[in-house]
């Protein structure tokens, strides 16, 4: 069995295709759940909706826990990582991250940002040791095989590779960094433009979007079949 991890972060509570003025990650997010479960109904799927129920931000004292050795926490350092631990259990628990992020002036949301600080954890998803040498910092799930298929939307058009406003997507960017750090480097990402235009553009690319996640669902659970029969 497969466990998918589906993550929204829009604020908006609904899709763009069933909701006027709908999310258009949502959207994606739910089209690549919904075709996976077509292929593989018996598969787990686990939402964290993070855009209408955003995890604490890190405290000061979030990171005194988080850095004090599991032994010596004290009970209020053990509820202070409470909702981080559980965020890091979903995580480990995943073999499929399917993440909705918009873009949000030229980033990812803050509700998507303080999901990512919530996971990048030390002795959970990182490892550190000063004493290391070469490199103190390693990644804790650099084999675990996870996969992350982020899917966002974008209100002008031309953010992707060799493109007009390349340099000022800090979306994929600002979302693969940190779980590429903590070893998730299989990725895959599809992205819809012209929200802000509508009309026909947006409508174009909206389906050129929801046909790529077809065929990568497609690609997917072909991929984890042969795995699985190996």
């Amino acid at each position: 069995m497969t466990r998918l991890l589906h993550i929204d972060s829009s604020a908006r509570s609904g899709g763009s295709d069933t909701q006027a003025h709908g999310s258009h990650s949502r959207r994606l997010s739910a089209r690549f759940v919904r075709r996976w479960r077509e292929l593989r109904p018996d598969d787990e799927v686990t939402v964290r909706d993070v855009g209408l129920h955003p995890p604490a931000p890190v405290t000061g004292g979030w990171i005194h826990a988080a850095f004090t050795p599991p032994e010596r926490r004290e009970a209020w350092m053990r509820d202070a990582l409470a909702e981080s631990d559980a965020l890091v259990d979903e995580l480990l628990a995943a073999d499929v991250i399917v993440a909705g992020v918009p873009m949000y002036n030229f980033g990812m949301p803050a509700q998507f940002k303080a999901w990512i600080d919530n996971i990048v954890r030390v002795g959970r998803t990182f490892g550190f040791d000063r004493a290391r040498e070469g490199e103190p910092y390693w990644p804790m799930l650099a084999d675990s095989g996870k996969r992350l298929v982020l899917l966002s939307s974008r209100g002008d058009y031309g953010y992707g590779r060799g493109e007009r406003l390349e340099a000022i997507n800090h979306v994929e960017p600002g979302v693969l960094t940190p779980l590429r750090y903590i070893g998730i480097t299989q990725a895959h990402s599809v992205a819809a433009e012209y929200d802000e235009f509508g009309g026909e553009r947006l409508r174009a690319s909206l389906e050129r979007a929801e046909g790529e996640i077809d065929a990568l669902v497609e690609r997917l659970v072909a991929e984890h079949s042969l795995r699985a029969a190996a």
